[in-house]
């Protein structure tokens, strides 16, 4: 059954300090039914007291397509689902985005649709190809880090984690290990969709959230292609899925590894995928 979530100020500020371990004061007043699904959906995620987590988000069309043929992704989403996405950057440690999204892109990874501190932005750069001046790496008193698989020098200020690449590729694994090593975490993998997958694979991911927007691209990158595709259907993974109705956008909460209270123990990596972009 689908929910209407409704992230009201009280609501948003409740969530907020869930993240900030200050969670034991009272509501005033009675919750809406849609409040109350807030709660159910960012609660969990803004713990900090259930152990690491690792979520994944993928805004999409109703034909599952990310972005246009030509690369164009900014629209892909409504106005609601780019709200979300905020919301999540809000409440995780950092974002992880492969070098691809990095370099096509250059977003921001910024808090800027709702009240919020900015998290760490973590870019995965296998042959060290992001330039210096790229957004994600611009000194703002946020935290940046980089994971290189060469020997490349970066300004003071930015993180560099070297890591052995296999192939051209570094692994999931060894990438999240020493994201947690650095003292993250809760972190936010949002792309791309090579990316989301490798850490999929990999058997990484606890909750993928996928927005899906009323609008059909027709062509076009999709959102997860796996490197190792099934061959029945009895093979596909079919996660405890909750369905919100975020106004502009439909989103599935998919629960691949814990409990969507947060109450199961973090999976071991299923297979030691490599990521792609």
């Amino acid at each position: 059954m689908m929910q209407r979530i409704e992230v009201t100020p009280r609501i948003w500020q409740r969530i907020l300090n869930l993240r900030s371990a200050r969670g034991n004061e009272t509501l005033n007043g009675h919750l809406s039914a849609e409040e109350e699904a807030a709660l159910q959906l960012y609660g969990p995620l803004a713990r900090r007291d259930a152990g690491p987590l690792t979520l994944a988000q993928i805004g999409q069309s109703l034909d599952g397509r990310i972005a246009t043929p030509s690369g164009d992704a900014r629209d892909v989403s409504g106005p609601d689902g780019l709200s979300h996405l905020h919301r999540l950057r809000a409440l995780v440690d950092g974002v992880v985005i492969g070098v691809r999204t990095a370099l096509h892109d250059d977003p921001r990874l910024t808090v800027r649709h709702c009240e919020g501190g900015d998290p760490a932005r973590i870019v995965i750069d296998p042959q060290g190809r992001l330039p210096d001046e790229a957004m994600p790496l611009r000194g703002d008193g946020i935290r940046r880090i980089i994971v290189q698989g060469v020997d490349r020098a970066r300004p003071r200020g930015i993180e560099v984690i070297r890591l052995t690449p296999n192939g051209g590729w570094i692994s999931p694994a060894a990438i999240m290990t020493a994201l947690r090593r650095a003292g993250l975490g809760t972190l936010l993998v949002e792309g791309g969709g090579r990316t989301i997958a490798g850490f999929l694979e990999a058997g990484l991911i606890d909750r993928l959230l996928v927005t899906v927007a009323p609008v059909i691209i027709g062509a076009g990158p999709q959102g997860l292609t796996t490197r190792d595709p099934i061959q029945t259907l009895a093979q596909a993974m079919r996660p405890e899925t909750r369905v919100y109705s975020l106004g502009s956008d439909i989103l599935f909460d998919c629960d691949l590894g814990r409990s969507l209270g947060r109450e199961k123990a973090v999976p071991p990596s299923r297979q030691d995928a490599a990521l792609q972009s």
